[in-house]
């Protein structure tokens, strides 16, 4: 079972999210060990390429309090993401499709390695986000009502 150390809420809301993808990712030593202490955060994060290679940028990777003094550390570095060729290149073909981008979904770990979801995704315009709003009021209701109902 994969433990979920970091998830980007706001990329379900703003996206419509068509394909996902596992990727590793590339983090130095104090960096995996800030992440493990729930000091990583995906929100405004997303995805580039740089040559062949995908890079997350905005991913905040707090400093490690225990790590010592850092002096030349940046928390918003650019890090690699660790992904099969064949996926980087279904991935380069479909951002070259207007209107889609990669956002990360959530940082988890899986058998002592960190690894982050990434999503191919389609912005949302303002109506589909009121219905989002809407449906996810329904279900809540629908939800109180049926345990209500049980008493």
């Amino acid at each position: 079972m994969a433990e979920v150390i970091a998830q980007n809420d706001r990329a379900r809301y703003d996206y419509e999210i068509l394909e996902t993808f596992e990727a590793g990712i590339v983090l130095s030593g104090q960096e995996v060990k800030a992440a493990k202490f729930g000091l990583m955060k995906l929100k405004g994060a997303h995805v580039v390429f740089r040559g062949k290679e995908a890079y997350l940028l905005n991913a905040h990777v707090a400093r490690y309090p225990k790590a010592g003094p850092l002096p030349d550390y940046d928390p918003e570095r650019s890090r690699k993401l660790l992904l099969h060729n064949k996926e980087l290149t279904k991935l380069r073909s479909k951002l070259e499709t207007k209107g889609l981008t990669i956002v990360p979904l959530r940082a988890f770990i899986k058998s002592g390695r960190i690894k982050v979801d990434i999503g191919l995704a389609r912005g949302k315009r303002e109506y589909e986000k009121r219905e989002t709003i809407k449906k996810r009021d329904l279900d809540r209701e629908l939800r109180s009502h049926l345990k209500q109902s049980r008493h």
